[in-house]
Order: structure tokens, then C-alpha cells, then sequence
């Protein structure tokens, strides 16, 4: 077994953009890319996350910028802060961090973003250029997990992959990302939701499992075929004295048993949470390079 280990990857590709940075932007005078991210609440997980956007940033010379709002914010005034961070040519791309309270409809926030600064590709617009294979913004996680496959030299041209959960966030965009016509791409996918029957026994049929369900310790070794690649999107805050924090972090997949079987794993943490962070980075800088033209 190896780890497919997304710390490593990510530090990799956060070098190469720092030169990039350095190359285009600051020895030409122009101002480095500018990253924003909107943060409604006080949700634990969520906090993390903005904090290692900000982090990533600062390593690769990036500007970032965080709007904190309470909980109880209205929807009316949510959209407000969209349409100013729309305007400012100063942020070449944000995020609005999901999830959003309850009162809030994610879908009227998601699509009030411009497209051209939906650096977590979460737009219907980006979207629907993924699906056509055209030039766009790819979500952060799916991205993600393609490029450490790419990183990695996994091939995944008519390999046999499945995915494990069907959210717009992960499982249905990297299943039509590892099915379009490229590389890696070319699989031959099944994805499985709440509703599908006998997932251990097509779990066990998989080349490549990509694991994205929400639920702590799910896939065990008897759903994994034998020297698979297994992707660990799952992440979960478990009560643990060993640590300073009083909890550590296990994902859907029983890593101690399943490593035993399969050909490469991603760890939780250090597997797909440092690969999503650098992603966003990606299409932040690929949005910021409309200043070079």
C-alpha cells in the first residue's frame, strides 16, 4: 500500500504557483491575484477551512480577504455582499463557504456569483461548461482528486471507478469529470446515492473507489477489491485524549483495514482536504491572469 498523500502534492503545486506569482505578477508590478471568502456563522468545520484558504494564500503571496457575518443574516442582505464582491475589481475570485443556515437558499447564493470569479466552480454556468469539457472553473474537491490521481500516474482510462455519494460538491462532478473524454478521465463510472442496491458488492467491483458519503468509517476491507485505490473524501471530528484539541479526524473509509488490501489510500487528514485548499488556488489564479491579458 502507498499513501496518496495530498500534503506532499499540494506543498508541490503551491511552489509552482508561487513562481508563477512571482513571474507574472509581482516582478511585472502588478497586483497578485486576490482571493475573498465570505463566512457566515461560527461552524467549526467551516472555520477551519477559511483558515487554511488564508493560510495557503499567505504561502504562495496571494491577497486574501475574509467577510465574516452573523448566523442570522438575511438572504436580502447576503446577496447584497455578493453583488459588491461581483463589482470589486480588486478580488479576482470568492467563495461563499457552504453549508449556509437554514433560512438561506444556497442555490439563489450560488447562482447570483459571477461565473468569472467562482473559483469553487459551483456556478450552473461552470458547471455546465465541466459537462461539455470546456474551459471553466472545476470544483475545488473533484479537481482535487484528479490531480493527485494525475500526480500520482494512476491511470484511469478504462478502469472501472465508483463513487460513493452523489452531492453537487464532489460525488456527481468528479463522476462526469472521470468519465469525459480525457486525461485522467475515460473511466467507466457508477455512481451510488441512499437509494442504491447492493453498494458493498459494486464498491467491490471498483479499480478506483472515491469515497464521499458523510459516514464515519462506511467502507470496510470486505468492499474493497484488492489492490484498489481508494479516495477518502470524508471528514470527521472524533472524540480523542491523545490530543491537544480533545478530537482527531477519521474519514468514511476504515483506513487501518482497508490499507491492508488496497494499492494506494488517501490519509485523513493529509489526503484530499490539502488537494481542495490548492485547487482553490488554482482557479484563483487562473481567474487573476484576465489582469495579464
Amino acid at each position: 500500500m502507498k499513501l496518496l498523500d495530498g500534503k506532499l502534492v499540494a506543498d508541490q503545486i503551491k511552489t509552482e504557483i508561487a513562481a508563477e506569482v512571482k513571474l507574472q505578477f509581482l516582478d511585472r508590478d502588478i497586483e497578485p491575484p486576490h482571493i475573498a471568502a465570505v463566512l457566515v456563522g461560527e461552524d467549526p468545520a467551516s472555520m477551519t477551512y477559511v483558515a487554511a484558504k488564508e493560510k495557503g494564500c499567505h504561502e504562495v503571496g496571494f491577497v486574501s480577504s475574509v467577510y465574516r457575518y452573523p448566523a442570522n443574516i438575511s438572504q436580502a442582505k447576503l446577496l447584497e455582499v455578493i453583488d459588491f464582491l461581483n463589482a470589486d475589481s480588486e478580488i479576482d475570485g470568492f467563495i461563499v463557504q457552504l453549508p449556509l443556515p437554514a433560512h438561506i437558499e444556497e442555490h439563489v447564493i450560488i447562482e447570483r456569483i459571477d461565473p468569472l470569479k467562482d473559483i469553487d466552480g459551483f456556478h450552473p454556468v461552470n458547471i455546465g461548461k465541466m459537462v461539455l469539457n470546456l474551459p471553466c472553473f472545476l470544483p475545488a474537491t473533484p479537481f482535487g482528486i484528479i490531480t493527485l490521481l494525475e500526480r500520482y500516474n494512476i491511470e484511469t482510462a478504462g478502469k472501472n471507478v465508483v463513487v460513493l455519494g452523489r452531492s453537487h460538491i464532489v460525488g456527481t462532478p468528479v463522476s462526469l469529470m472521470l468519465s469525459r473524454k480525457s486525461n485522467p478521465g475515460n473511466a467507466t463510472v457508477t455512481l451510488c446515492h441512499s437509494l442504491s442496491k447492493d453498494i458493498a458488492l459494486t464498491a467491490s467491483r471498483a479499480d478506483i473507489l472515491i469515497v464521499a458519503l458523510g459516514k464515519q468509517g462506511f467502507v470496510t476491507a470486505d468492499m474493497v477489491k484488492q489492490d484498489a485505490v481508494v479516495i477518502d473524501v470524508g471528514v470527521h471530528r472524533v472524540p480523542s485524549t491523545e490530543t491537544k484539541s480533545g478530537f482527531r479526524l477519521k474519514g468514511d473509509v476504515d483506513f487501518e483495514k482497508v490499507s491492508r488490501k488496497c494499492s494506494y489510500i488517501t490519509p485523513v487528514p493529509g489526503g484530499v482536504g490539502p488537494m481542495t485548499i490548492v485547487s482553490l488556488l488554482r482557479n484563483t489564479l487562473k481567474a487573476a491572469k484576465r489582469k495579464l491579458i
